[in-house]
């Protein structure tokens, strides 16, 4: 394993605040700061960073950890990657004779071996555009592309025969192995034979910001051909939902705007149009990563070109909530007298698209509008249904400014009184705040009655492990009682298997000179242990411990030890009421 001195290193050299502020929007509460979590879908703040001991916590879905950890599940890397990574960051060289660095090696090995594959396949792919089977080039010629464009893309074709690519990479002393992690080709589950999984098609490779191919999107071209589109899955080298198409080329263009198209072709059509601006999720709705990848390439403003129709306008409302969520500015394109963006541009020209993106309809001014559909406001009842929609999308908006100019204009709209508009307005944020800590409140009394899948010897033993989680606390916070309890409290004492091994790398922390959460660096544990030892701190954040709770706890170890059979646990209620009574006498200052 690495030195656990040069893991600290890293921790150190790269604050939690600063790193993962690259990626979310952070908020600033006292002394910790919170954003909506990148790891499940969240409508609060409920991820928790604490700058003091570089870590955080997700109150929602339970994932937390130290810096490390935190690149690990944003970046979908290894903890060897992902300490290499920051470690390249803080410009600190990383120790080579080590088992995880000779298995961190193989890993890069391997991915280097699929991204030459993919170049390879890219290629062949390209090749095959004038090759007997023209019918590739001819549908790119159907939709006016231009021969540079379709080199600039590296388009290319996928014939009608099952194993042409399988074919050509084995040639080229490629396996089956890696054609399948590629997802290049797929495994019978009939005869357990190997196929080419783009067939008929005509192929869009997908690039990364550094230019190297990661994946393959391929549009059908035969008459009622499904899927009509084909993506690449996730694989050891691409990450669906973390990358755009056409990122490689439009990080290059100078303006601060982003467009956000559909689909390939939109995009194809819109950079040939003198657009260099312009990327497309890759056949699926736009994601928090993709937004986060949008600010990292420091846009400003995304303009959502999306379909008109009814699913169109949900995705949109849908992608100018994550993107709203990033701190980015958003409008929305409607194309008229044309179904696309492409079409558009073959009817009317540049000149006249580049008009309709600078008239383009703010996103919120498009979601108000949205609160209207379907219903008819001339009524009464209509018009209040329309007018609470709009009332909780407007107190939804984080800019006092901004929300006090779309009241304005909504109670114009509507024809009602700004002031009572206000009122409503500010009543829904309330609310909302009160909804965000009573979730808070919950998480933490709720906490030890959850099932414990990652330390499965609690589930007998709640109030064992209630006691163990309070002594790692109590060290957390005061690491220079370790000798103290050390003295009272051995290893064995210990109930739980997953808290004997925190406390033992307390201890073995605390005899190299280092700090108790260093437990929460270890490559000992996995990402999901890291993200429950990390959660020990924030699960009791808002409950007094002492010396005498200490010791109470100590005691109970001590005495199911003796009795050498698990203890009685409290019931679920009795569980939520003690957690509610130490809350309560926190805040009013009795505990």
């Amino acid at each position: 394993m690495l030195p656990q001195e040069f893991i600290l290193q890293v921790i150190q050299a790269n604050p939690i605040e600063s790193v993962a502020g690259s990626y979310v929007q952070l908020s600033r509460t006292g002394s910790k700061l919170k954003c909506k979590c990148p790891f499940h879908p969240d409508s609060t703040p409920s991820c928790v960073f604490y700058p003091e001991n570089n870590s955080f916590y997700c109150f929602g879905c339970h994932v937390g950890g130290s810096v490390i950890t935190f690149v690990q599940n944003i970046e979908s890397l290894s903890f060897m990657e992902a300490v290499k990574m920051l470690a390249e960051r803080a410009g600190l060289t990383v120790p080579a004779d080590d088992r995880s660095m000779e298995e961190a090696r193989r890993e890069e090995n391997f991915r280097r071996r699929l991204l030459a594959l993919n170049r390879s396949a890219a290629r062949f792919y390209y090749e095959q555009l004038t090759g007997a089977d023209k019918r590739g080039l001819l549908y790119l010629r159907e939709r006016a592309l231009q021969p540079e464009i379709i080199r600039k893309y590296g388009l290319g074709y996928a014939g009608e025969q099952w194993d042409s690519l399988r074919s050509a990479m084995l040639a080229q002393g490629y396996t089956d192995e890696e054609l399948i992690a590629a997802n290049l080709c797929t495994r019978s589950a009939k005869n357990g034979g190997v196929y080419d999984r783009f067939r008929s098609r005509v192929i869009f490779p997908i690039f990364d910001l550094k230019g190297s191919v990661i994946a393959f999107g391929g549009r059908t071209i035969e008459p009622g051909g499904e899927p009509k589109y084909l993506n690449s899955s996730d694989t050891p080298v691409f990450r669906k939902g973390a990358n755009l198409f056409s990122m490689n080329l439009a990080k290059k263009s100078q303006s601060k705007r982003l467009i956000l198209a559909e689909g390939y072709m939109d995009v194809i059509a819109m950079y040939q149009g003198g657009f260099e601006n312009v990327v497309a999720s890759l056949g699926t709705a736009l994601t928090p990563d993709q937004c986060r990848l949008i600010r990292n390439q420091r846009f400003e403003e995304v303009i959502v070109s999306y379909d008109s129709d009814a699913a169109g306008r949900n995705a949109a409302v849908k992608a100018i909530n994550l993107l709203r969520a990033e701190g980015l500015q958003v409008r929305i394109l409607r194309v008229e007298n044309a179904k696309d963006p492409d079409e558009y541009l073959k009817k009317f020209g540049p000149a006249f698209f580049r008009k309709l993106i600078e008239n383009a309809e703010d996103a919120v001014s498009f979601l108000l509008d949205r609160c209207k559909d379907g219903i008819d406001i001339s009524e009464i009842g209509g018009r209040n249904i329309a007018l609470q929609k709009a009332v909780k999308l407007l107190a939804g908006i984080e800019n006092r400014l901004e929300r006090s100019s779309y009241i304005s204009k909504i109670a114009k709209e509507y024809e009602i009184s700004q002031t009572e508009l206000q009122e409503a307005v500010d009543e829904a944020l309330g609310k909302n705040r009160r909804k965000i800590r009573r979730q808070e409140q919950q998480a933490v009394i709720q906490s030890p009655l959850i099932r414990d899948t990652l330390n499965p010897d609690a589930n007998g033993r709640r109030r064992e492990s209630k006691a163990e989680k309070m002594i790692l606390c109590y060290l957390f916070r005061n690491p220079e009682a370790l000798p103290e309890i050390r003295a009272s409290l051995s290893e064995e004492d210990f109930v739980t298997d997953l808290n004997r091994r925190i406390y033992q790398t307390f201890l073995e922390s605390a005899d190299r000179g280092l700090p108790p959460e260093q437990a929460i660096y270890s490559a000992d544990f996995t990402a999901a242990e890291s993200g429950y030892i990390a959660g020990i701190p924030a699960e009791y954040d808002q409950i007094d411990l002492n010396g005498q709770s200490v010791s109470d706890s100590i005691r109970l170890l001590k005495q199911h030890r003796d009795r050498e059979q698990p203890a009685e646990s409290l019931s679920d209620a009795e569980f939520s009421a003690q957690f509610s009574r130490l809350i309560q006498n926190k805040r009013s200052g009795t505990a």
